[in-house]
């Protein structure tokens, strides 16, 4: 009973390491290293793909934040302080160039 527990561990570890061996001698092909190389622009488009919306949603949340502060500075009122030396403009004069 031992020995044939052996003889299949065998057999397994052996199939094991001859489909591990294939494996990589089709990946050194040429059509495997372009299999592996479209793999891997594949993923690297879908990363820039992915941070693009990223940065797309970000500029989106931002430009919502500045339209919301521009927004409120609408709806502030502003009120004007006469200047205490200013009692020409509030005659209706016009104030003189200088050097006139």
């Amino acid at each position: 009973m031992r020995r044939l527990f052996w003889f299949g561990a065998g057999v397994a570890a052996g199939v094991a390491l001859a489909r591990k061996l294939n494996e990589t001698a089709r990946k050194a092909t040429p059509s495997g290293m372009a299999e592996q190389l479209g793999g891997a622009v594949r993923e690297l488009a879908g990363a820039v793909g992915s941070f693009g919306a990223e940065v797309r949603a970000g500029m989106q949340e931002r430009e919502q934040e500045l339209q919301d502060v521009v927004d409120r500075a609408d709806t502030v009122q502003f009120r004007r302080i006469d200047a205490p030396g200013d009692a020409g403009a509030a005659n209706g004069r016009r104030a003189r160039r200088a050097g006139r």
